[in-house]
């Protein structure tokens, strides 16, 4: 039955009970409120666990190549890479490259002007974690919440691997592996990589829809 119907059906009703269900009514809202606040909270504290799991699993022979990814990864450096070598060949490498380096654009702008100036999460605590040493990135100063790093890698293997696709698998094991080398270095938590994942979907969706509306543009007769 709904609210407006049990509203009717209880006009008549004693006032006690009229009020009780007005309070009822009223304290809806609220009560979400806490239902929400209490997931998000649920959800921060498997955050928490995760990260406080990978930093605890010792890993010597990944350590230093996870290292390096992350390092490379800084300011898309390996996809920019890819997609220079991608531009040299004519046709659909040069589209994918294209499309690539607009979902980077797209995604990077979306995490770090839009996401991290939203959220402010702060950075993991990496020594209360006690991450090796010998993991370690320089720790950013920016927000942690979501992964730059992680949005522009998908946003990059996601918008070339629709134009060209047999670059899907190897460019998404890179990405996966750029996003999870950011929680193995600890200066994110696997949820701050998980939204960059999103986001970057989205840009490379975003860019490849943007570079097919030009096209038609362009092929259009005048």
């Amino acid at each position: 039955m709904s609210d407006e119907n049990s509203g009717r059906h209880e006009a008549g009703a004693d006032p006690g009970v009229r009020t009780a269900t007005r309070v009822r009514l009223r304290d809806r809202p609220r009560a979400t409120a806490l239902t929400v606040r209490a997931v998000l909270h649920d959800l921060r504290a498997v955050d928490g666990a995760l990260y406080a799991a990978v930093a605890a699993t010792p890993t010597p022979a990944l350590d230093v190549g996870l290292r390096r990814l992350s390092h490379a990864a800084d300011h898309s450096k390996i996809s920019f890479a890819v997609a220079a070598g991608l531009a040299l060949l004519p046709g659909r490498p040069r589209r994918a490259a294209a499309a690539g380096v607009g979902a980077i654009a797209i995604a990077s702008a979306t995490a770090n002007l839009l996401g991290k100036r939203l959220v402010r999460r702060p950075r993991p605590d990496r020594e209360a974690a006690r991450v090796v040493v010998g993991r370690h990135v320089p720790m950013p100063e920016s927000a942690s919440f979501p992964s730059g790093h992680t949005a522009s890698a998908v946003a990059f293997a996601t918008a070339v691997g629709v134009v060209l696709p047999p670059a899907v698998v190897p460019l998404g094991l890179l990405a996966s592996a750029v996003g999870y080398s950011r929680v193995h270095t600890g200066v994110h938590y696997p949820g701050d990589v998980a939204a960059g994942a999103v986001l970057g979907l989205a840009g490379g969706a975003a860019s490849v829809a943007v570079g097919a509306s030009l096209s038609r543009a362009f092929r259009r007769p005048s």
